[in-house]
């Protein structure tokens, strides 16, 4: 079956006379949504030049065009001019403008004290796809090509992915001046994808990359306000074992973190086994993005080596991630050991298995798909 999109997830949900953020990493599809769903709506598009320069050199523009204006308002990558911001919050206030406000970072806004509309403004997140927004989805391919809309479909997806992190460095990092020293941000975003879903160790990425672990932490800090990288906490509420506290951190995307890595996982390997948890962490954030904006996504681990992947809800559902066709005994230690700790309403070991079953000790083996399609009907939460 030919690869294709369909049917996204996301949508802007707010009601007339609203106004919206809708952050998303660069190439996520923000802007495709936005021309095939708003057709009706002004587009303010700052990665054309000409429009860029003109707004950059009189933010005004903005109120003086449309503050008779009745529709939607869109400004596409407003982080680019920040100033723009206060005049939007005037037309908000002043005309009872909407205005969908997108960007890809909001680290600049942030540092340059940018006017965030004071809560006028709701907040949206588009995310890499989900396995129920395409056809085609083939999971060994899905690890090399990860799932940002173009490398989906590419039919080249590793010459897309070099060029997106190419772009990525050149305009994201180097264009609004996060950092000095792209040699070595450069350097971190390769020891990042290897380091991909472990435990955070910044010394270590600070020796590795060739800076302070400071500088490291900013970078870390980087990567999640352009939305190419999120923090998972650990659970710390405990009765009887000693947890580790440390957090992990995941890239956006399993197919840039393995591009990084220099890998193509195949089953049966370690990295594929890696690489399958991260792509399960990718629907559980899109499903959070879209469906449950207050779900906890976090993971659980003992000093004595016991460990679950994803504790979700509260522990409304402890999740194992097996990338493997049979499950046995063995791979259920870390959630009796949870169980042990406390009560969980749901236990669950997510598999390459084809059909559901459940073991004695009431713990689910469940086929991915099929988790996948339960997870977006709502079964869980």
């Amino acid at each position: 079956m030919a690869r294709k999109i369909v049917n996204r997830q996301f949508n802007l949900s707010i009601p007339a006379g609203k106004s919206a953020f809708l952050w998303g990493p660069r190439k996520v599809g923000k802007t495709y949504w936005i021309r095939h769903h708003l057709t009706g709506a002004v587009v303010i598009d700052l990665l054309k030049t000409d429009v860029f320069a003109e707004f950059a050199a009189r933010p005004a523009l903005l109120r003086e065009r449309y503050q008779e204006h009745k529709g939607l308002i869109v400004i596409d990558e407003v982080q680019k001019v920040p100033a723009l911001l206060d005049e939007a919050h005037w037309l908000i206030e002043n005309k009872g403008i909407s205005f969908l406000l997108t960007g890809s970072s909001s680290r600049k806004l942030r540092r340059s004290h940018a006017n965030l509309l004071g809560g006028r403004a709701w907040r949206r997140t588009m995310t890499t796809l989900s396995r129920v927004e395409t056809e085609g989805f083939n999971l060994e391919n899905v690890m090399v090509s990860g799932l940002l809309p173009s490398h989906y479909l590419s039919q080249d997806p590793v010459e897309d992915i070099r060029g997106y992190v190419a772009d990525y460095l050149k305009d994201e990092i180097a264009g609004e001046a996060l950092v000095r020293n792209i040699p070595a941000f450069s350097e971190f975003l390769k020891v990042v994808a290897v380091t991909s879903s472990e435990l955070l160790n910044y010394t270590n990425v600070a020796r590795e990359t060739g800076v302070s672990a400071k500088v490291v932490r900013g970078y870390f800090d980087i990567l999640e306000d352009t939305y190419l990288g999120f923090r998972i906490q650990p659970w710390k509420r405990t009765k009887s074992r000693r947890l580790i506290e440390t957090e992990k951190f995941y890239l956006f995307d399993v197919g840039i973190a393995n591009y990084l890595c220099r890998r193509r996982p195949k089953p049966g390997t370690p990295e594929f086994g890696k690489s399958f948890e991260h792509y399960i962490l990718m629907e559980l954030k899109a499903y959070q993005a879209y469906k449950n904006p207050e779900l906890d996504i976090n993971f659980w681990r003992t000093a004595g080596g016991y460990e679950v992947d994803f504790l979700l809800a509260d522990k409304a559902l402890a999740l194992e991630v097996k990338a493997s066709p049979r499950v046995h005994e063995g791979n259920t230690k870390g959630l009796l050991a949870l169980a042990d700790d406390g009560p969980v309403k749901r236990s669950m070991i997510v598999c390459l298995e084809n059909e559901t079953r459940t073991l004695a000790n009431g713990i689910e083996i469940v086929p991915w798909e099929i988790f996948v399609q339960r997870l977006w009907a709502g079964e869980f939460f």
